[in-house]
């Protein structure tokens, strides 16, 4: 394996641990926030729930998006 290869495959770990370690933190940060509208909101419950539900979804499809492109990326430099 030549440096170049290394160094791609290298960026492309880092860059799949960062795009999970976003996730991981943006859902923690929607649950912490959806969690103390409802405690101060109750009947408001639904609307922040679905809310909540919608920002997670994208924020995963995000994460998913940067593990695709750093998977690309191994496979590449393993051909």
């Amino acid at each position: 394996m030549e440096i170049g290869q290394g160094l791609a495959l290298m960026g492309a770990v880092i860059g799949a641990g960062l795009a999970v370690l976003g996730v991981g933190i943006g859902i923690g940060n929607i649950g912490r926030g959806a969690t103390e509208g409802i405690s101060r909101q109750p009947e408001a419950g639904g609307k922040i729930q679905t809310a909540m539900l919608i920002a997670a979804v994208l924020i995963e499809g995000v994460g998913l998006f940067g593990l695709v492109i750093a998977i690309l990326v191994w496979i590449k430099v393993k051909v």
